[in-house]
């Protein structure tokens, strides 16, 4: 990857690599999950850590291939009773589904191998059968005859054992291979030899992308895309221009929402129904210090070129135009901020209207401050608000004005300078420069 991040974390959709894996696993009702990891990744397994509380975590001290990588997790095999499934975490798209099947399929078979077909002739490693269709290898390509490359069923790696013998099959895998390593693929011979009936199961092959480089990344990402919209047109929402709007992979679109030509959807975004979002906006739920999602309720309108941060939460019905930036800030029912402001650390009362050019002054170089304006408050334009500050329901506040002081509620408040005005003065300063000018 050419990166000081390990490959595994690097995201797609906003969710590792590792993440997406472990979010597959979960879901296909896995009961225990252990990672391996390398020497000094902490980083690998914090995030392992993080996104599944309990999970057991294993170095391989050497790069000594699959089966010695599998071999690393001895202890939770040993402890388990069941069937173990074996995933990479560099397949982004693998689904729950092919995970369920490999398991459903442990019911028959002692081993069960995941493959797919494939034009490819130059990459895999191949799944072998005999003239009944059982499993009687796994090939891969450096240690391959001409007529295996010719095979076109290819192996993704996932595997899955019944957990009585696996151990047994992997402790008697040797390194008689083209690497020296230790494949993890032998275990189908060898678990033959000791009578052991081996299965496949059948996925998509791009289901099975793993990830190498920078290209294979955004292609990963761009195949996630195409199902996350796929999904989303299906749940009943309408993308003008599907190839321009951009999920997240936890992004939640209800029915009835209308979503114009690029628009960006980062982490913990959820969205009600009957909602128009309008082009050139850009969502992100949750970061390191905010983790509570963006909240768009039923009927709101919100865009163009609008830009919700993490903490945003919208009420019914309401407006955010173009130009409006939020952040951590709650706009109850109705309320409208329809150009040019920005709201942040703030709480906007049900139907207040917010005037262009208000802006929250909520950082004063040190900490944030809240404000707070009350319900049917009338914010005029070119307003600046110096948090904490509170203003209360119904008040009114002048255009132009500077509030550092709390208002009441129904009052009227403004700080405009007194107008002065000089009669005749721009026509002699006019003359004036004209003849110094000549």
């Amino acid at each position: 990857m050419r990166s000081a991040v390990p490959k595994v974390l690097h995201p797609v959709a906003g969710r590792s690599l590792l993440g997406h894996v472990i979010a597959a696993a979960r879901a296909a009702s896995a009961t225990q999950i252990a990672v391996v990891v390398g020497p000094g990744m902490e980083d690998v397994s914090e995030e392992a850590q993080k996104l599944a509380p309990g999970v057991e975590i294993f170095v391989q001290a050497e790069q000594r291939g699959t089966a010695d990588a599998v071999l690393a997790a001895r202890p939770a095999i040993a402890a388990h009773d069941g069937s173990v499934v074996v995933l990479f975490g560099d397949t982004p798209l693998l689904t729950p589904a092919t995970i369920a099947a490999t398991e459903a399929r442990l019911a028959q078979s002692d081993i069960v191998v995941v493959g797919y077909q494939s034009n490819d002739t130059t990459n895999y490693g191949r799944i072998l059968t005999d003239a009944g269709g059982q499993v009687t290898a796994i090939r891969e390509l450096k240690d391959a005859s001409a007529a295996e490359r010719a095979v076109r069923f290819c192996n993704s790696g996932v595997m899955g054992f019944r957990s009585a013998r696996m151990l047994e099959v992997l402790d008697a895998i040797g390194s008689t291979n083209a690497k020296g390593e230790f494949y993890l693929t032998d275990a189908v011979e060898i678990g033959r030899t000791k009578g052991l009936s081996v299965g496949s199961v059948s996925t998509d092959e791009r289901e099975m992308q793993g990830i190498n480089d920078r290209a294979q990344l955004s292609a990963a990402e761009a195949e996630f895309q195409a199902r996350k919209r796929a999904d989303v047109m299906a749940g009943g929402a309408t993308l003008i221009a599907p190839e321009t709007v951009h999920f997240s992979n936890d992004t939640v679109i209800g029915q009835d929402v209308v979503i114009e030509p690029f628009v960006v959807f980062g982490p913990g975004v959820t969205v009600g129904s009957n909602v128009t979002i309008r082009a050139f906006t850009h969502i992100v739920g949750v970061d390191r210090k905010i983790t509570t999602g963006a909240r768009i309720a039923d009927g709101v309108e919100l865009g163009p070129f609008s830009r919700l941060r993490p903490g945003a939460d919208l009420g019914r019905n309401v407006h955010v135009g173009n130009f409006v930036e939020v952040k951590n800030a709650v706009l109850e029912a109705g309320a409208k901020a329809n150009h040019l402001t920005y709201l942040g650390d703030a709480r906007i009362g049900a139907g207040a209207n917010i005037g262009a050019g208000t802006i929250t002054c909520n950082y004063d170089g040190f900490n944030k401050h809240h404000t707070d304006i009350g319900a049917g408050a009338f914010i005029g334009s070119n307003t600046a608000l110096v948090a904490p500050v509170r203003i209360g329901d119904g008040a009114m506040v002048g255009a132009g004005s500077v509030i550092s002081k709390d208002v009441a509620a129904d009052a009227l408040a403004l700080t405009r300078a007194p107008h002065e005005e000089r009669e005749g003065w721009a026509a002699k300063f006019r003359a004036m420069m004209a003849r110094r000018k000549k």
